[in-house]
């Protein structure tokens, strides 16, 4: 993150003073405790100042990169997550592969007829498949899908730092997010997370996007 010359100057002032308070930085810098507020509030956010109620501001001596390992900890799923796509798990192969190819992902979320989770299918599943002498027409996409529970799935409140090291340990596109059914066991696909998502959010910190 890139400090504007006053938001330098108040952490310049907060080091040689702390605690100190926003009047008194105010002061210091011949400004209204109202035109600083925005700065202050900014410099808290972010992870530079610390402040703290009727004491005053601390300088936390973060520098820009633990202040952004930080941040990228308290992501969680619901903040970059996609639309899922599903389809049911009486599905055709053939049905699966046109649906794949027009919604422009590597996975589907298989369901039953309760819409409950019951398998994933991805593009390697699809070729396989074809590469048999059936019709694809005829092959029920619940033949060839992973299987619950053999399906590694998140919830929107997972962080994502940890999503992001499951996909790379287990060498897969995307997971699906969800949650607990309320008319009895298994999941309902609320959403997905795939390595597109990831790469969304490294753009937007580089960017210094507000996240």
């Amino acid at each position: 993150m890139e400090l504007s010359s006053r938001q330098e100057q108040i952490l310049t002032i907060v080091k040689e003073n702390a605690p100190i308070t926003g009047e008194h930085i105010a002061e210091k810098l011949s400004l209204t405790r109202a035109t600083l507020r925005p700065d202050l509030a900014i410099l808290t956010m972010s992870g530079y100042l610390d402040a703290r109620p009727r004491v005053g501001y601390f300088y936390t001596g973060k520098s820009n990169t633990q202040i952004l390992s930080d941040k990228v900890k308290t992501i969680t799923v619901d903040h970059y997550k996609s639309r899922p796509v599903v389809v049911n798990e009486s599905s055709s192969v053939y049905e699966a592969i046109t649906t794949m190819f027009l919604e422009d992902v590597g996975t589907l979320f298989v369901v039953d007829k309760l819409a409950t989770l019951s398998g994933v299918v991805s593009r390697k599943d699809l070729l396989r498949a074809s590469l048999g002498q059936q019709s694809l027409e005829t092959i029920p996409v619940g033949v060839i899908m992973t299987r619950m529970p053999n399906i590694t799935v998140c919830h929107g409140d997972d962080f994502i730092i940890d999503i992001a090291k499951k996909l790379i340990t287990k060498q897969i596109d995307g997971l699906p997010i969800v949650k607990k059914v309320t008319h009895g066991s298994g999941y309902e696909v609320t959403g997905r997370i795939t390595k597109t998502n990831i790469t969304s959010l490294l753009v937007d910190l580089a960017n210094n996007e507000s996240i």
